[in-house]
């Protein structure tokens, strides 16, 4: 057993890398040889320990169960053209991570204990880090409340945990949407912009009822007046009309997203103008109408930049054109790919090099 910055490590006695086939990865259903785990108890954060990868004791009454009180982040690790391993924007990570806690009544997270403990889990398990195009070493922080406690409150005791897993493409092929007027993702003073588990489990439903129909996910309109997009159930979103790079903006009710928010600096080096504001679907259907809908895609650290090939809805379908076909969303996810890989210069300071 060692120690880095306070951290423990334990090593497991078995991996099980040598049993993982990198050139069929489901997403989400493999999983690292090692994990962070460290406890919140009486006020203060007990030193964090990489350990082996497997479950861990809950009790019954643990709070997260009964009231939800849970949140997560998703990132992602790659090897660049060097072979290192590679964080992408970590710290936006953690940053957004303790804002999300703060929104749902959670103990901030010390960044040494976030930082330095996802640091040392990559270097144990970088092994882990597919090599194969499009796939990545997905990484899971989670934090939910652990009281032993039957009462509607926030919790005094809770567990922080980092796990990651090896992932291909998140959508295999171009993605098709399913407006709904009828069900909500998030109301402005709700929790919409804090990554709260509660916020994907009421999204279930939606989405059933979309795939049901034959589309990969919902297309989310606003909690007030059903008129305005603000993201899919996966990733922010965008459309191109002619020209211009159209998102919703940032108003309390859609996730800030990492990867968003770099669609938008590399949109500006590719001279695409980008506009961050409020969009009616009967714009976006108006728009292709008059054949100036020209794209439209999703940006999200699973999701990377998908293409959207289809929106459809009670009022008809709108068929966006062939991905082949298309410049911006393609060189966008291209220029996003080079920086992460080390292709092209890390202009921003996006990347990390865990050595």
């Amino acid at each position: 057993m060692t120690t880095v910055s306070e951290i423990k490590v334990t090593r497991t006695k078995a991996s099980r890398l040598s049993q993982v086939n990198f050139d069929e990865l489901p997403f989400g259903k493999v999983f690292s040889d090692h994990m962070l785990v460290a406890d919140f108890r009486k006020g203060e954060w007990q030193p964090g320990e990489i350990v082996p990868y497997g479950p861990f004791e809950l009790s019954p009454a643990a709070t997260a169960l009964h009231y939800g009180q849970s949140i997560f982040e998703g990132m992602k690790a790659h090897r660049n053209v060097r072979g290192n391993p590679v964080l992408f924007r970590p710290r936006d990570n953690f940053l957004r991570m303790n804002r999300s806690a703060e929104r749902m009544v959670m103990p901030q997270i010390p960044e040494t204990l976030f930082l330095d403990g996802l640091r040392e889990l990559i270097r144990i398990d970088s092994g882990w880090i597919p090599k194969k195009d499009g796939s990545a070493l997905y990484l899971r922080p989670l934090m939910f409340a652990n009281d032993d406690y039957i009462g509607v409150r926030p919790s005094d005791a809770y567990k922080f945990v980092i796990f990651t897993c090896p992932v291909g493409p998140y959508y295999s092929e171009p993605v098709k949407l399913w407006v709904t007027r009828k069900y909500v993702r998030a109301c402005e003073g709700g929790t919409g912009e804090a990554k709260t588990a509660g916020n994907y489990a009421a999204s279930y439903y939606a989405a059933k009822e979309a795939q049901d129909k034959g589309y990969h996910n919902v297309l989310w309109l606003d909690g007030k007046e059903h008129r305005y997009a603000e993201e899919c159930g996966t990733m922010n979103i965008f459309f191109v009309i002619d020209g211009v790079a159209v998102t919703p903006a940032l108003s309390g009710t859609i996730l800030r997203g990492v990867t968003r928010d770099s669609a938008i600096t590399l949109l500006g080096e590719m001279k695409v103008p980008v506009e961050e504001r409020r969009i009616a679907i009967e714009e976006i259907r108006e728009a292709h109408a008059k054949g100036k809908l020209q794209e439209a895609f999703g940006a999200g650290t699973a999701a990377t930049i998908s293409p959207v090939i289809q929106i459809g809805s009670e009022e008809g379908v709108v068929r966006l054109p062939p991905v082949e076909e298309r410049k911006i969303g393609p060189e966008l996810l291209k220029r996003l790919d080079d920086v992460r890989l080390g292709r092209a210069e890390d202009r921003y300071g996006w990347m990390e090099e865990v050595v």
